[in-house]
């Protein structure tokens, strides 16, 4: 199979879809790997480790496109990359597509066959998403503790307080992967942090696992509120696999924070989940509302391509090997877990959260695998 990689033209994104690495293991099983001239650079991985490895340097990007059976990309195909999409083509990427809707109405025009990273499943949890959720979460405590500094605009506090002068309080909504490493990474820099979640079985874990120093809530409208009205920063890491993100942090409960305290949103891929939130970029991190401070950059691992392409290479190859193999209709057939990946094929939406969250209704995988 002809697979392509091209540069990630999303602002600040910096990833690239393939290690020099998955180049080698993918040449090694007789596929040709056409990378995009510089694609790497900003991961750290140079046209001559890619051209070492085996893969074909391919210097304009709309050759790439227009040879590749197999797309890899690490964020969904911006307006300018949607002329270059053609009818048959397989992309495989994070999509997001509940709060991408131009980018899902070009999939289904140019007729590309769409699997996300994001809504393959596995035995524990999303596996393809596993990895820039850690990403996501141990930045955003970092990212936060920046934006609270009186010099970026902050309340002017430090996250881990001193001697005689209170650490931060941050309040994490959403205890999946994400929350809990943002959880560990704030505690790890001394901030009082309380985690907020339905599942009460995912609080037991939580709990134990930081060794009863992190406190748990379960997650209601009240308490939702009270912890809020008392943060000095708020994390939101709350998902539907493939459908937007609810509201659970109003811009009343956000209005009430302190003057200057600080909403880092993880969930802003799926469309936010505080009702203030609007994707910003790395190149403009920050908003204001009132006088809260909203980060809600949509691609946070951007920010540290090295180690997120390496993580990303990790999750995805196995599952890129399936589709190379065998091709997209056996390797979807002989795993519902990458099946559960489907999100667009012949001009329709095939994954139900997502169609829902568009008011279309899904095409069965079984239409989509039988077409």
């Amino acid at each position: 199979m002809i697979i392509g990689v091209p540069t990630e033209v999303k602002n600040n994104e910096f990833r690239v879809a393939l290690t020099p690495a998955g180049a080698v293991d993918l040449t090694q099983r007789g596929h040709t790997v056409l990378i995009q001239s510089g694609a790497g650079e900003g991961s750290g991985f140079s046209d001559e480790d890619y051209r070492t490895a085996g893969a074909e340097l391919v210097p304009e990007v709309a050759d790439v496109w227009s040879r590749a059976e197999l797309v890899l990309k690490v964020k969904e195909p911006q307006a300018e990359e949607f002329p270059r999409m053609h009818e048959g083509q397989v992309l495989f990427t994070y999509l997001h597509l509940a709060a991408e809707p131009e980018c899902a109405a070009a999939l289904k025009e140019r007729g590309v066959t769409a699997i996300a990273y994001e809504t393959v499943t596995g035995p524990k949890g999303l596996p393809l998403l596993a990895p820039m959720s850690e990403v996501a979460g141990r930045l955003a405590p970092q990212v936060g503790a920046y934006h609270l500094m009186h010099s970026q605009g902050g309340s002017g506090m430090l996250i881990g307080g001193v001697p005689g002068a209170r650490a931060a309080k941050v309040v994490v909504v959403g205890g999946g992967k994400a929350g809990e490493q943002a959880a560990i990474i704030a505690m790890g820099m001394g901030a009082d942090v309380t985690v907020i979640d339905l599942n009460l079985e995912r609080l037991r874990e939580l709990s134990a696992m930081s060794a009863r120093g992190l406190t748990t809530l379960a997650s209601n409208t009240l308490t939702i509120a009270q912890e809020v009205a008392a943060a000095d920063m708020v994390i939101g890491s709350v998902l539907i696999p493939g459908a937007s993100a609810p509201k659970l942090v109003t811009r009343e409960m956000a209005a009430a924070m302190r003057p200057g305290s600080v909403l880092v949103d993880i969930a802003i891929d799926q469309g936010g989940c505080f009702e203030g939130s609007k994707p910003t970029t790395h190149a403009e991190p920050t908003f204001t509302v009132g006088e809260q401070i909203y980060y809600c950059v949509a691609n946070m691992p951007g920010a540290v391509p090295h180690t997120a392409t390496a993580a990303l290479t990790n999750a995805t190859l196995p599952y890129i090997f399936k589709l190379a193999d065998k091709g997209w209709k056996a390797a979807l057939a002989a795993d519902p877990h990458l099946a559960a990946g489907l999100n667009v094929h012949a001009g329709r939406l095939t994954h139900a959260p997502v169609a829902e969250a568009l008011g279309e209704e899904a095409m069965p995988l079984e239409a989509a695998l039988a077409d």
